[in-house]
């Protein structure tokens, strides 16, 4: 792994493959660049492209912002108010970080794949940088309006204890909280040791619980992306889970119905999750899609 400076943070990288065409892979709210499984990156790698995944700021060992943690509760209120009071960035911030990664890595276009998050952030990062993004593929994310895309209020029940409470100092007990929330929206493929051995892995680089609710104010503060979706013109793949209930399959079509000739690709089997049976086609799909033309018909 390496450290770069763009847009102004720190950011910590990895470079997997030799040549090829680069592929810049975004992980979502609070998860490092470790939430992209090794063996995904590997076939990805074997595909053709040169792989880049990167710890988002505030997450990993990336530039942490400065200043009082936000407290539950007020973070719970700007989640329902989309307040941007408290945000100290937003997610075109964290496009702009992508950007900045490309540039000081010397890469003038890549093909750009985001999830959940990550999926919002590569959005924004195709519509305020089109010069920069040669494909996008958008994976369990939505277009930040407020009526595709949002959490199943089951699941909000079930997790709220796991998201809005005070961050713990003891790591067991923030694994335990970590494997519960995972587990909660995860598909019927949830592989409970990849996830655990990752999650330890993740905690090793980092023991820091404050970078997931400053991203968190970020998505908040954040305005929807629909109209700028619409003047995307560049190759567009969505992909989404069928019983994904972090962010409803809606989130998925509305951000397939706003991006001219994009193509939409759903699994029964997958929830807010990568899983593993599903990675050949997924790899497949972004590779047909980075090749394809903007003139091809949606599917």
């Amino acid at each position: 792994m390496a450290r770069t400076t763009a847009n102004g943070v720190e950011l910590e990288y990895e470079i997997i493959g030799d040549g090829g065409e680069p592929l810049l892979l975004i992980m979502g709210l609070g998860a490092q660049m470790l939430m992209w499984p090794d063996g995904f990156c590997q076939l990805l790698a074997e595909r053709g492209f040169q792989v880049i995944r990167y710890d988002n700021r505030d997450i990993g060992t990336s530039t942490k912002t400065q200043g009082p943690a936000p407290k539950p509760r007020s973070l719970l209120k700007a989640m329902i108010t989309r307040s941007s009071k408290r945000a100290t960035y937003t997610l075109a911030d964290m496009a702009d970080d992508a950007a900045g990664l490309l540039q000081a890595l010397g890469i003038d276009q890549a093909h750009v794949v985001g999830a959940s998050m990550g999926g919002m952030i590569a959005q924004q990062l195709t519509i305020d940088h089109p010069t920069r993004v040669r494909s996008l593929c958008s994976i369990m994310s939505n277009t930040g309006d407020a009526s595709h895309g949002l959490s199943k209020p089951s699941l909000l029940l079930k997790a709220r204890s796991l998201i809005f409470t005070a961050p713990v100092d003891d790591p067991e007990e923030r694994l335990r909280r970590a494997m519960q929330l995972n587990r909660l929206i995860s598909g019927p493929r949830f592989d409970a040791v990849e996830v655990e051995r990752i999650l330890r892995a993740e905690g090793a680089r980092s023991d820091d619980t404050v970078g997931t609710a400053r991203q968190m104010l970020a998505i908040a503060a954040s305005p929807a992306r629909n109209d700028g979706l619409r003047q995307v013109r560049v190759p567009t793949l969505v992909i989404h889970g069928m019983v994904d209930p972090l962010v409803l399959p809606s989130g998925g079509r509305e951000t397939a119905r706003c991006v001219p000739n994009s193509l939409l690709l759903m699994f029964p089997d997958m929830a807010h999750d990568l899983p593993r049976n599903r990675w050949p086609q997924i790899v497949e799909a972004i590779w047909d899609n980075a090749h394809r033309s903007t003139a091809a018909q949606p599917a």
